[in-house]
């Protein structure tokens, strides 16, 4: 028997989730382009839930660029119309178009899109339209083309490590990132159990490379963490249970679990991580999945505990 698809446009005859391709991706910073960096001029819409979007929270507070580009947090609960802008705890209205649904951007800088709206979006001010809807290319235009605005330095996306940081990109994304997409939102229990046991091997993979380097290439974090970390901080509050991804916990992963607390308690990143947000938008968006709506208590995480990870420099 096969299940309801969460996107039903996403997934494949087999009950595989097939994620759709990103529909905007001009560049800011891009030689004699339409966007040049500028400060005040760009503008981020972003769920504190979604893991794509924290990515770029994450960076543009690393980079200290809160004062040069604004940014907006939708509602965590998503219906059928998409992410909107409320008032609550945590979220707010649109302060720059006055938009009621991020679907209005997406209209408004292409009349013919009909594809799933996504966050993180780079709105631009000027031309009145979205610059990327790419998590990637926003991400590495956060770490690169504003640095003139930027109050830290920190070079994320070092020129000794570029090929390996692309190449462990998209291997994370593959296995891990996407991959309990790929499990929770699997139509057909051959297509879970291939994600599932692939999400799992990485993660071993990952906890063996973490036994003798603090970071993922060494002594620091650069980008390839941060673009781990949002899976990881997810991964025991929902991805374990609402996606059956429960072959193990990341707390039970000795060094994930304290790479994990490690990046945590980076100054400013505890505060880019929103638990009530992130279990409300699965739990609840989610009714396929968990069509009661209940969004459950824990667990309880200890991530300000000491982590013992200095030792390894």
């Amino acid at each position: 028997m096969q299940s309801k698809a969460q996107f039903e446009d996403e997934q494949s005859d087999d009950g595989r989730f097939v994620r759709q391709e990103d529909a905007f991706r001009d560049w800011v910073g891009a030689p004699g382009g339409a966007y040049p960096a500028e400060s005040g001029r760009y503008h981020l819409y972003v769920s504190l839930a979604c893991p794509w979007a924290h990515r770029t929270i994450i960076m543009r507070k690393l980079k200290g660029l809160e004062a040069a580009i604004g940014m907006t947090v939708v509602d965590p609960i998503r219906d059928d119309r998409g992410w909107a802008f409320r008032e609550g705890p945590g979220y707010s209205t649109d302060p720059v178009n006055g938009f009621a649904f991020l679907s209005e951007a997406y209209a408004r800088t292409d009349p013919q899109f009909r594809g799933r709206v996504t966050v993180p979006v780079l709105w631009d001010k000027k031309t009145g339209r979205i610059v990327s809807n790419s998590d990637d290319d926003i991400l590495r235009m956060l770490e690169t083309e504003f640095e003139a605005f930027a109050s830290d330095h920190s070079d994320y996306y070092p020129a000794e490590h570029r090929a390996g940081i692309d190449e462990l990109n998209a291997w994370i994304f593959e296995t891990i990132n996407d991959g309990v997409y790929r499990a929770g939102f699997a139509t057909a229990q051959s297509a879970y159990e291939t994600a599932a046991y692939a999400l799992f091997e990485a993660l071993d993979r990952l906890e063996e490379r973490l036994t003798t380097q603090r970071y993922l290439f060494g002594a620091r974090p650069l980008e390839t963490d941060w673009r781990l970390f949002p899976t990881l901080i997810r991964f025991d509050a929902v991805y374990h249970g609402h996606f059956k991804c429960n072959l193990r916990r990341i707390v039970d992963y000795p060094n994930l679990y304290g790479y994990l607390r490690d990046l945590y308690q980076i100054p400013g990143v505890a505060a880019t991580v929103d638990f009530s947000h992130i279990k409300r938008h699965y739990y609840v968006t989610h009714d396929d999945i968990n069509p009661t709506g209940i969004v459950p208590i824990g667990p309880h995480q200890e991530l300000g505990t000491p982590h013992g990870r200095e030792r390894l420099g």
